[in-house]
């Protein structure tokens, strides 16, 4: 079982906090980065970044980053090397299999705002659930993004 990190910015404290619950249910070995507390005046890269960090350092780990749109937290997220962020702010499911099949996501970048907290963990569970096809095309073009 992979090492599961999760954390988000105050836009997205509460659906954190709802799939923190859910994930630990569904026996997901989690590591909360934070926040802890909820505080309108946070800055996401400061919970994001340390996330990507741990993340690209054992393929092993993946995470789960929310936010208001989710596009922040994805940008600051692939500024790490190996890191390999996807956002879903909800529309077809496909591209979710998609990114862990085809690119080998390793953080998952949610939208709170446009996402129900029930949206997000069915996103969730799908996105964990598909594995990386580990074909070689797909091989080829992730070592190109990950050194040049």
């Amino acid at each position: 079982m992979k090492k599961i990190y999760v954390a988000s910015d105050h836009a997205g404290f509460a659906l954190k906090e709802f799939l923190l619950k859910h994930l630990q249910q569904d026996g997901h070995d989690i590591e909360d980065l934070g926040p802890h507390t909820l505080d309108p005046l946070d800055d996401y890269p400061d919970y994001i970044i340390p996330l990507a960090k741990k993340v690209a350092q054992e393929k092993d780990r993946i995470g789960i980053v929310i936010g208001a749109s989710g596009e922040g937290e994805a940008v600051a997220a692939n500024r790490v090397p190996g890191a390999r962020a996807a956002v879903y702010y909800g529309g077809s499911l496909d591209i979710l299999r998609l990114s862990r099949e085809h690119n080998d996501c390793n953080i998952l970048s949610l939208a709170a705002r446009f996402l129900s907290p029930e949206e997000a963990l069915a996103a969730t569970r799908i996105w964990l659930e598909t594995a990386f096809s580990g074909a070689e095309r797909h091989l080829r073009r992730i070592a190109k993004l990950d050194h040049g």
